[in-house]
């Protein structure tokens, strides 16, 4: 039996350490093709690491006055997508999962129904509504757009934490003298603190990543965003493959540290929504 069970957990992490390499290995080979000269990028046989480590490829994207000014319209577009889409997600999400609404089925079903459209149908609609708005070509419209495909999801993840948080604790705190706003700041909205970094998590990079609408809506180089910058690396005849890399491993970096800065909150809001109870 005690045989058994060991190879049953070595089984488990072998095939977990198979798991992980191949998520990782898409990441690792974008590292080191970064790190390697255009000659060893096109060769015929491939390299695991690099035979001549060079930053050329770095160095010309930081000189590139223009990645930057991508880079700041990106961080700008999802950091505001981000605030707003969580705190409106965690009102709704609270509203819908506590209230007893008349109809707050049917309002949830409308709401996620917008997930039910591809995105290319939305294009034409969409670019018609900004157009008129006079929204077409700024950052403005584009967190519009985003947050239009990204809140429907934020809401529904919403509602489903703050449902599964008991009642009672918040009318424990009602008891002692918290109105109900005041229960949903310092014990509710602690105790969802899992629900608001995956809400956050995925609105940060459903905005950091998208493409489609951004090269739709935007025509000015000074307001296009990252992945409009990476498209730069193609051109009808050739590609700069160690520059993609390049620009592809820095623009990893933000969304790898919102990840690990919101992944610790995850466990540090359970432990203080007690607390505060």
């Amino acid at each position: 039996m005690k045989r058994k069970t060991t190879f049953q957990k070595v089984l488990i992490y072998a095939a977990a350490i198979f798991v992980f390499v191949v998520s990782m290995f898409p990441f690792w080979w974008m590292v080191i093709s970064s790190l390697k000269p255009s000659s060893e990028i096109f060769s015929s046989v491939p390299t695991f690491w690099p035979h001549d480590i060079t930053f050329q490829h770095y160095y010309n994207i930081f000189v590139r006055a223009n990645f930057w000014v991508y880079f700041t319209n990106s961080l700008m577009v999802a950091g505001t997508v981000t605030l707003l889409g969580t705190g409106i997600a965690a009102l709704a999400g609270y509203a819908i999962g506590r209230f007893n609404i008349k109809g707050k089925n049917a309002i949830l079903l409308m709401i996620l129904s917008v997930q039910m459209f591809p995105l290319v149908v939305m294009i034409i609609p969409l670019f018609i509504v900004m157009s008129r708005l006079g929204l077409v070509n700024s950052l403005v419209g584009l967190v519009i757009v985003y947050l239009t495909f990204a809140l429907p999801f934020c809401i529904w993840m919403m509602r489903s934490y703050f449902a599964s948080i008991p009642v009672e604790i918040e009318e424990a705190a009602m008891i002692d003298g918290c109105t109900r706003m005041q229960a949903f700041r310092k014990v509710i909205f602690p105790l969802a603190w899992p629900g608001v970094s995956a809400t956050s998590i995925f609105a940060f990079i459903t905005a950091w990543n998208e493409f489609v609408f951004a090269v739709t809506f935007i025509q000015d180089d000074s307001l296009r965003t990252l992945p409009l910058a990476l498209q730069q690396f193609f051109s009808r005849f050739t590609a700069d493959f160690g520059g993609l890399m390049a620009a592809s491993t820095i623009a990893t970096i933000p969304v790898l540290l919102f990840f690990i800065f919101f992944q610790g909150k995850m466990t540090k809001g359970l432990v203080q929504g007690s607390v505060n109870t």
